[in-house]
């Protein structure tokens, strides 16, 4: 074994990749301090992205990798995190009260979008980050009843703001709270987007980590006030694995890169069925749709999802998976992806970076 030093511990740990980030916490710049003493080895990490559920993981995995290639004794390993705004559209800045907003998106309807949405939001706010999630699909608003809010009104303290409903630790906004559930939205282009942005800026959100936005399906007048009024941070742009949804969801992710919008990547919905009964799996819908269109795209596959009953049925109770059956296979894909999609949106320039590289004019 090398002998045990600050030098080795950094060697062991950028050998071994974080899943989350996708690279080593020393290329991530999560290294924050390694101490060598007689008791063994201290290392403090220091992540952009929320941990509170997964840090135990962590630490265990950070420790076995230090311990196989170092030999250590003891290892210890301390965790911290912290949400800062990453970069937005030029000529438009964060919300004061936002750090960062996340487009959820599909330029085709029926792959559980909104499903997707509401269970990435909740998975964010179990590790510990303050999350809003605004629906931002008014002609067919879906997140009140997902997420268990159905019925109830925001309130307006001073006639001008509305105060977002909180439920499951999420402050949740939707153009649903202000009309009839049966009511259909016969609004015209302009009027639909006026709301969008009523509902983003006249919301009284509260130190948000981060705001999840629904967005509908389609790539028209909602999807270019956002791009155009809207700070954000990246986009998730979700698919179900057959050619004719990926080819729509390649549209997605191209119009995001028309609009300076990184995306942070796909997540597949619906990607095999277990029969409830007999426990065969089944790839209903294709196999590998959103892996092909990921590599295509070159953007990171965040996770795929089962076709599972229960997904549904917890949904339309208002009690989405992550908050409906935590400790399930389906809610730990959702925890991933939402990890995944975090860290991934911490290693983005930070708000305010410079977009033009730095010049130096050599005279030689």
């Amino acid at each position: 074994m090398p002998e045990l030093s600050r030098a080795t511990v950094e060697d062991a740990l950028s050998r071994w990749t974080e899943p989350s980030l996708g690279t080593d916490l020393v290329s991530a710049g999560a290294v924050q301090a390694v101490e060598i003493t007689e008791a063994g080895v201290r290392i403090h990490l220091k992540l952009g992205f929320p941990v509170d559920r997964y840090r135990a993981e962590l630490q265990a995995n950070v420790r076995d990798a230090v311990t196989a290639a170092t030999g250590a004794e003891s290892v210890t390993v301390e965790v911290d995190w912290a949400v800062s705004a990453r970069q937005v559209q030029a000529a438009l800045k964060p919300l004061e009260s936002v750090r960062n907003i996340v487009a959820v998106a599909s330029a085709k309807g029926g792959v559980g979008k909104s499903t997707s949405a509401a269970n990435l939001a909740l998975a964010l706010s179990d590790e510990g980050a303050r999350v809003g999630l605004l629906d931002a699909d008014i002609y067919g608003p879906s997140q009140p009843r997902m997420m268990g809010v159905a019925g109830r009104r925001p309130e307006s303290p001073d006639g001008k703001t509305l105060t977002p409903l909180d439920n499951y630790g999420v402050q949740v906004m939707s153009i649903g709270f202000l009309i009839e559930e049966d009511s259909p939205m016969v609004w015209r282009g302009p009027m639909v987007t006026q709301a969008l942005t009523q509902l983003l800026n006249e919301s009284r959100w509260e130190a948000l980590d981060y705001l999840v936005i629904d967005l509908p399906p389609g790539t028209g007048d909602i999807q270019l006030t956002l791009s155009q009024k809207v700070p954000v941070a990246g986009a998730v742009v979700i698919t179900t694995p057959q050619d004719i949804a990926t080819l729509d969801a390649r549209k997605g992710v191209k119009m995001f890169e028309k609009v300076n919008v990184p995306v942070l990547g796909i997540l597949e919905n619906m990607s095999i069925h277990c029969c409830s009964q007999c426990g065969h799996e089944e790839h209903i819908f294709g196999a590998g749709g959103g892996q092909r269109l990921a590599e295509q795209e070159g953007v990171e596959l965040l996770g795929s999802l089962p076709l599972d009953i229960s997904i549904r049925e917890q949904a339309d109770r208002g009690q989405p998976t992550v908050v409906a059956d935590p400790h399930s296979a389906a809610a730990e894909r959702y925890r991933q992806a939402a990890r995944r999609t975090a860290a991934l949106l911490s290693l983005q320039d930070p708000a305010g970076a410079s977009r033009f590289p730095n010049i130096v004019v050599d005279d030689n």
